[in-house]
């Protein structure tokens, strides 16, 4: 196989058949399947010199289009531009197949406990066929393109923590099935500005979690390639959501919007609680949905004001970007969000009382996000 993806058309095998009036769900999720689990060429890290790693590295944090003046969404350069930096910051080498780090005792129960993983590895299984399914009805064969491989890369984020809650022994609920969404533009942006918030977040978190040691230097080295891509998603989910806004027909543009405020509406609901779901052998099971807003406690024993967290997460948010096109668009909510919050914050530590009343805080500053997620929803 090629570096190149293969032509995305329904003549190809990627996309044969996809989407026929007469195809049972059966075919459907197979053919997805074949899109997240075979599209871009992928290196064997094993196989790899030092320079080759940090050659796909570099390639993989650092891209500038060769078109000249403004990237306009809805213009041709910039579907172009869009495309071409997906595919050239594509990092080739699988974190997957690394011999994970023995870990000392007290390390290994910090990260066993972290009630992360199970909603994690699910939340990844249903991205990469949900991505995988709007990129089988987009005509537009750039961004059929390059969401395809971001379906692709999301499959391999999946097998990272499948194999990381394999080798250290971490109990797991069988997962769920997943099931092939029938609003296929609804089940991707909710995908989307979902990583759009929870990565600004994890960002942050993963660095405060470097400082205090939470993760060795291994697990750090394995996962930052991973942290990377997820820059690289968003990026790339919000030039979507920009160039959709250009190209969709005026008549229908105002639905949309909608579908675009309800879907932040649904998602303040999730955090405001927990996500219920049903495991493989039909338990219900709750899983918090809000870890990387509140996670900071879990992964460092340093003690931050909500002020100091979310001036880590903007650092971290800029610099994850500060290699990329300045003229692509950024996601902009939760840096909106975060620098109004911080201007009204005080920059002393938060009162006592708020630590012991943490059930009405949390559903109280869930209510109030809902209401400024509205305000913002327009701007992303």
């Amino acid at each position: 196989m090629s570096d190149r993806m293969h032509p995305v058309s329904r003549s190809t095998p990627e996309f044969k058949n996809i989407l026929s009036p007469n195809e049972s769900i059966e075919v459907f999720r197979t053919d997805l399947e074949r899109i997240y689990g075979n599209m871009p060429q992928a290196g064997d890290i094993g196989q790899a010199g030092s320079k080759a790693l940090a050659d796909a590295d570099y390639r993989s944090r650092h891209w500038q289009s060769s078109e000249p003046g403004p990237l306009r969404p809805g213009s041709l350069a910039h579907k172009r531009a869009v495309s071409r930096m997906f595919r050239d910051t594509f990092n080739p080498y699988r974190p997957s197949v690394i011999d994970w780090p023995r870990l000392d005792p007290d390390t290994l129960r910090r990260i066993t406990s972290l009630p992360i993983w199970g909603i994690a590895v699910e939340t990844e299984g249903k991205a990469r066929l949900r991505m995988a399914a709007y990129a089988a009805t987009i005509a537009d064969p750039d961004m059929k393109n390059a969401i395809a491989r971001n379906a692709w890369e999301e499959n391999r984020h999946k097998e990272v923590l499948s194999r990381l809650v394999e080798a250290y022994g971490i109990p797991m609920a069988k997962e769920p099935p997943y099931i092939t969404p029938r609003d296929t533009e609804w089940a991707y942006m909710v995908t989307g500005f979902s990583e759009c918030v929870d990565s600004f977040f994890a960002f942050g978190l993963f660095e405060l979690a470097k400082r205090s040691g939470f993760f060795p230097a291994e697990l750090v080295e394995t996962f930052e390639p991973v942290m990377q891509e997820e820059c690289r998603h968003i990026l790339l989910f919000a030039n979507w959501l920009a160039w959709h806004r250009a190209t969709v027909p005026l008549w229908k543009r105002p639905w949309f919007e909608a579908r675009v405020v309800g879907v932040w509406l649904f998602l303040a609901w999730e955090r405001i609680g927990m996500v219920r779901s049903m495991d493989a052998d039909g338990n219900v099971r709750e899983q918090d949905a809000n870890f990387t807003v509140s996670g900071a406690k879990d992964v460092s024993s340093i003690d931050l004001s909500l002020r100091e967290l979310l001036g880590i997460c903007l650092v971290e948010n800029n610099r994850r970007f500060a290699g990329y096109d300045v003229r692509l668009r950024r996601p902009r909510m939760m840096q909106g969000l975060s620098r109004c919050l911080r201007y009204v914050l005080p920059r002393s530590k938060p009162p006592t009382v708020a630590a012991s009343r943490p059930n009405l805080v949390e559903k109280i500053g869930g209510i109030c996000f809902a209401g400024l997620l509205v305000l913002y929803a327009w701007t992303m």
